[in-house]
């Protein structure tokens, strides 16, 4: 059964998410838009692994009922999120004769839907775009709230734009054909969403882990209805990030240094929990969490198949990026920390000393192994 929620921007309707287990009405839907779709030329932006599972299929839906429909297929992984990447996609719509009323359709994950968002913001100065999640991670959190943008040798969404899509169509039956490690890393925002905002989410989340774990349709439509209105609060409150919405970077500044110091060999998710870890570590550490919340948020993530330490890591470096990061204002880090369980707030006082006893935390080392 498909449930909708609606997002607000500027307090005015802007697009609705989709809540279905199937593509099935995804036509209905694009046709329904102001300007229904039947006379623009439609482009699938996705990636070689989505493409082998949804890319014909989804094309198939499209074919015969606009005026052209085609297909822009870029390399699986987040080493081509890139401006290349946009590059090519921006070549072959001039090629395809594609103008200002004609439409991308981002059909993949995070990396799709980023790289996919952020030629609608820049093409032609700005198409419109559909964003089609395929991933947990996107479903829940890249997909919703208009951020687009690309990595910049190695730097996570250093170029980017605002650009809010018309629609976001979530299919959660692909969940299911998911890699475990996929699955999970999505869980990480998800989990972010209860821990900044919803205590009873949270909890909700732990109570459900073996219907999550299973990927039980219904229980995913009910999470992820709950987690996208966590976001959809703080979106609608703060669209261009000039205050609250920064909120949702929890687990992210570190967790993002973390990725890069990896090379990407982690998944963006499981970054998040590292970086959740270590933030939670902080908030203990100035008694705002007790000892007892701290190894519980840390613990949790552990069911869900999620790291909560990290090896062969330089703390030293870690910190580093963490102050080459795009977050910095003013020379200093907007950090995210918990009040509480359900309560987080954005601080700029964290200090270097803190951030190395929070990496250090959630470092595995040598000496950790022969203790």
């Amino acid at each position: 059964m498909s449930e909708r929620l609606p997002i607000q921007y500027n307090k005015k309707p802007c697009y609705d998410i989709v809540f279905t287990q199937s593509f099935d009405t995804l036509w209905d839907e694009l046709e329904a838009l102001e300007n229904s779709c039947s006379n623009k030329r439609l482009c699938i932006v996705t990636d070689s692994k989505v493409n082998e599972l949804y890319g014909e299929e989804v094309l198939g839906l499209l074919k015969g009922k606009c005026l052209k429909a085609v297909k822009y297929v870029f390399p699986n992984g987040e080493e081509h999120k890139t401006l290349d990447t946009v590059k090519g996609i921006y070549k072959y719509l001039i090629e395809e004769g594609f103008d200002r009323k004609d439409m991308l359709l981002a059909l993949g994950g995070g990396v799709v839907g980023d790289t996919a968002g952020y030629v609608a913001a820049t093409f032609l100065r700005g198409i419109d775009y559909v964003q089609i999640p395929t991933t947990l991670l996107a479903q829940a959190d890249s997909s919703i709230g208009g951020k687009t943008g690309v990595d910049f040798d190695g730097y996570k969404n250093m170029v980017g734009a605002f650009k809010m899509p018309r629609l976001v169509y979530m299919n959660l039956s692909v969940l299911r054909t998911l890699e475990d490690r996929q699955y999970f890393s999505g869980f990480g925002e998800v989990m972010k969403h209860g821990l900044i905002k919803d205590a009873l989410f949270y909890e909700w989340l732990i109570d459900k882990m073996y219907e999550i774990c299973d990927r039980e349709l219904d229980i995913l439509q009910e999470m992820l209805i709950r987690s996208c209105t966590v976001k959809k609060m703080v979106v609608e409150k703060d669209p261009t990030e000039q205050g609250d919405r920064a909120l949702l970077n929890f687990g992210h500044t570190i967790g993002h240094a973390i990725e890069k110091a990896k090379g990407f060999s982690l998944y963006h998710g499981e970054c998040v929990a590292l970086g959740a870890v270590a933030a939670a570590y902080i908030s203990w550490k100035r008694e705002l969490l007790t000892m007892e919340e701290y190894y519980e948020i840390r613990d949790m993530f552990v069911p869900f198949y999620l790291p909560i330490s990290v090896e062969n890591i330089d703390p030293q470096e870690i910190l580093r990026l963490t102050k080459a990061d795009k977050k910095m204002e003013s020379g200093k880090i907007k950090f995210v920390l918990l009040k509480k369980i359900g309560k987080a707030f954005i601080d700029n006082t964290v200090t270097d000393e803190e951030i190395l006893a929070a990496i250090k935390e959630i470092h595995f080392s040598d000496e950790d192994a022969h203790a």
